[in-house]
């Protein structure tokens, strides 16, 4: 500590142990040689005094007095007065009398005698001082011998006060002083515990005790509510002198973590004004109260060692990374705030304990940040689009307003007052994670107002418990929940449209039972129901008469595994066969309406099985020459069908449009797909023609792909016009083998850069001994069932040992969630990635 503040501390100290008044026998020192008579009566009620009575010619009793004449001063702060009485040679009275009563000193309270001390006993200023203040405070500071005898101590305090337990080697030490004059201020306000019993060292805790060294405890009794655990220990880890006991007990008053909504620069606590350092905690209102058991538990941990401050991100503009979760504060002037990523709470407490650790960490994260920036502008390495541009907008602000974030203690009450909840469940630092979340706001401001829709989120790497319940393996997952039913799980496209689309959908019975003609003819229309009249879908109604009971049921099965996809009506009541008359087919039948019901397209239904129904409603709503478009592909390409694509920069002629849908209505349309791809609107498709061209050809193209036969690429002859009579030739001939492919693809399958993530494999890897976020204090871990899920689904897991884990993972506060979550590893696969 420096010395300006070493002096502070004392003068202060000194102020707080001065007495009220000055002592009858002078101001300092000793005074000489009253007599018995003027001692007695002088003392005043209530006062202390210590007494030696001696004769003049008495050279046995000068050592002693020059020590006690010493302690006078360091006494009389206490309001202690220090009286040599000379007894005159014929003064036969109890003080004055005997020659061993002369070798005692007396420790009076007014006129009451309190204790006799052998001369011995008070060999120096430190014996004196500790030896008159453990008599005087005979009611602050208990002596205890046993174990028993502390434990009683302990269980009467919880809940009203804290102790301050000591262990000297000996009374009248330098150790001893400390503690009781400590105890003359601080008695009335803890209670003090002393022994001198080594034995109780190890009984306490202390491991291997060193029973030549002090020891204090500050015992937390005042926060113990549970009579059969006992009080939290926090041991002084310094010598045992006034001023580091004084300076513990003000630190173990201070608040155990402070929360700030200021620059950190500016805050000032009593740890930095004590020469320690401030930890914080970075938060924000997504997992405030998960960051808050996060700063407790590691305050616990650096009680006495540092401060722990919750520091609100969304209070303060903090001009960090925002994957940044701890920031440290040391109390040497001119030295800025350290802002950094670790992985757990023990990275912390070894940060604070371990100087050496700050240089360290502060040095692999500037070698990460290269590592990232490399990555980044390397696109042979880093070749996977969404991360890149996770990672490139990574400082983006997005706006979350509108999506409630779920907890462990939130997410089953909230799903239950809601009539319908969409929850996210995503990974924090994953990348696709990241780019769903994007979307999913947009989503939220689109839906803004819709009654009936609640918007959630949970973040996987916080609440793994809520993931693993409700059975997400991997993320993002989308599942819908409403009251009294059976989530429903997304399995879609991830852009806006899609997911606005399926939310939307997903508010309408599927199939919708129509009651009355005018209904089904308004719901072919696109009117009908009217939270559906303004979003445009492709309307599916089914008609069925009383007599086609197995087909209707085989439909309402394929409506409910294509809610939320698909536009699905039921029509069955008397008049049923008055409406397929009017569109020429025969119950059960299709009817399907695109473009707001303009057109109505008539299909016989002649599969009653349920998977045979689901694909080819699925196909029916396939558009008959459709733009290929990132979102579509995949629609098509389960089909295994070649396509016939027509490239074009830009959008397609109408001459060439006619020629291409009246060759894709007729009957060759049943064995390919014919399509087309806006280079424009989808630039992906320039990557597309140079991997089956060296360079890019003249525009438009018309291609033959077979990607599931062979991957043999032929290319329309150019100098030809694009007519359904020239591209029907042109097929005979492929068809008859005189045409040369213009290029083969290559038979090696398509894969992911990187490997697809097992979330509940990582969470094993990464936190196998810590618990769940838990509400319940540190130690209370009582084992609890599974729950249901909210959506009436039974919260099963894939394999049953990960229960057990689940139930291991997080003590409250071991992890650091917040804002830059812990990793299972550093992988580059598994970067870090902050939200957005």
């Amino acid at each position: 500590m420096p010395a300006h503040e070493d002096r502070r501390f004392s003068s202060f100290v000194f102020l707080l142990f001065c007495a009220s008044s000055i002592p009858v026998w002078g101001s300092t020192g000793l005074l000489q040689e009253p007599s018995p008579q003027s001692y007695f009566s002088h003392l005043e009620a209530g006062r202390a005094s210590l007494a030696f009575f001696t004769h003049h010619a008495s050279p046995g009793a000068q050592p002693f007095l020059e020590q006690i004449e010493s302690s006078a001063e360091a006494l009389q702060d206490y309001g202690i007065s220090v009286v040599k009485v000379n007894c005159p040679k014929e003064d036969v009275s109890r003080y004055c009398g005997k020659e061993n009563v002369l070798r005692k000193a007396y420790l009076f309270r007014g006129n009451i005698l309190i204790r006799e001390f052998p001369t011995d006993a008070l060999f120096d200023v430190n014996s004196i001082v500790a030896n008159v203040l453990f008599a005087l405070l005979f009611n602050e500071v208990k002596y205890v011998q046993t174990l028993t005898d502390l434990q009683n101590i302990e269980n009467v305090l919880k809940g009203k006060l804290n102790m301050v337990f000591a262990y000297v080697p000996a009374t009248g030490t330098a150790e001893h002083r400390a503690v009781m004059e400590a105890a003359f201020v601080y008695g009335t306000i803890h209670q003090f515990v002393l022994t001198t019993e080594a034995a109780l060292l190890e009984a306490t805790g202390n491991g291997d005790p060193d029973v030549s060294s002090a020891w204090l405890l500050f015992c937390h009794c005042q926060r113990a509510t549970d009579p059969a655990q006992p009080c939290r220990r926090t041991a002084l880890g310094q010598p045992l002198t006034l001023l580091n006991i004084h300076r513990h007990l003000k630190l173990m008053g201070t608040p155990l973590v402070t929360e700030v909504a200021e620059d950190p620069e500016k805050v000032s606590t009593v740890h930095l004004q004590l020469g320690l350092p401030l930890v914080f905690i970075l938060s924000q209102k997504d997992t405030y109260e998960a960051d808050r058991r996060t700063a407790e538990f590691v305050a616990w941990q650096l009680l006495g060692k540092a401060g722990v401050a919750l520091l609100s991100r969304d209070l303060v503009d903090l001009n960090v990374l925002h994957r940044s979760n701890v920031a440290l504060k040391t109390p040497d002037e001119g030295v800025p705030i350290q802002y950094l990523v670790l992985e757990d709470t023990d990275e912390v407490i070894t940060l604070v304990e371990d100087k050496n650790k700050v240089k360290q960490t502060q040095e692999e994260e500037e070698e990460e940040e290269d590592e990232d920036e490399k990555e980044n502008n390397n696109q042979d390495i880093q070749d996977d689009q969404v991360v890149e541009a996770v990672s490139r907008d990574k400082k983006r602000e997005l706006p979350l307003e509108q999506i409630l974030v779920l907890t462990e203690e939130t997410f089953h009450s909230s799903l239950s007052e809601a009539a319908r909840t969409v929850v996210l469940f995503y990974a924090s630092w994953e990348a696709v994670s990241l780019a769903v979340l994007q979307s999913y706001s947009e989503v939220a401001h689109h839906l803004k107002g819709t009654p009936g829709v609640l918007l959630s989120r949970v973040n996987c790497w916080d609440w793994p418990g809520i993931c693993t319940q409700e059975n997400v393996t991997q993320f993002p997952t989308i599942k819908i929940y409403e009251k009294g039913e059976q989530s429903v799980t997304y399995d879609g496209m991830w852009g806006t449209e899609e997911l606005t689309s399926f939310i939307i959908l997903s508010r309408v019975s599927c199939p919708l039972t129509l009651a009355t003609m005018e209904e089904a003819e308004g719901y072919l229309r696109g009117e009908f129901p009217s939270e559906l009249s303004s979003y445009h879908h492709t309307s599916l109604l089914g008609v069925f008469s009383s007599a086609t009971s197995k087909a209707r049921e085989a439909f309402e099965e394929a409506g409910n595994i294509l809610s939320g996809h698909v536009r699905m009506g039921m029509y069955f009541e008397d008049d049923a066969l008055a409406l397929s008359r009017k569109y020429s087919v025969s119950p059960p039948a299709l009817l399907l309406a695109r473009s707001g019901g303009r057109s109505v397209e008539s299909i016989s239904l002649s599969k009653h099985n349920v998977q045979d129904m689901v694909q080819m409603i699925r196909y029916e709503l396939l558009d008959i020459f459709p733009e290929i478009t990132v979102q579509n592909l995949p629609q098509y390409l389960q089909l295994t069908k070649p396509f016939l694509i027509l490239f074009c920069d830009g959008a397609i002629s109408q001459k060439e449009s006619k020629e291409m849908l009246k060759l894709a209505k007729g009957r060759p349309q049943q064995t390919f797909v014919a399509c087309w791809l806006n280079l424009k609107k989808t630039p992906v498709g320039y990557g597309i023609l140079r991997t089956y061209f060296a360079t890019v050809p003249s525009l438009p193209v018309l291609l033959w792909v077979n990607l599931h036969a062979g991957g043999q690429v032929f290319k329309f002859p150019s100098e030809q016009s694009i007519t359904e009579v020239n591209i029907l030739s042109w097929l005979e001939r492929l068809q008859a083998g005189l045409e040369i492919p213009s290029s083969t693809l290559s038979e090696e399958d398509w894969k992911p850069p990187l490997p697809a993530y097992d979330f509940l494999q990582m969470m094993e890897a990464a936190v196998p001994e810590l618990p769940l976020h838990t509400s319940r204090p540190p130690g209370d871990t009582p084992a609890q069932p599974p729950p249901q899920s909210p959506g009436g689904d039974p919260a099963t897991r894939e394999e049953p040992s990960r229960d057990t884990t689940a139930e291991k993972v997080v003590s409250p506060g071991r992890d650091l969630r917040g804002t830059a979550p812990r990793l299972a590893a550093r992988e580059k696969q598994g970067k870090r990635h902050s939200e957005l």
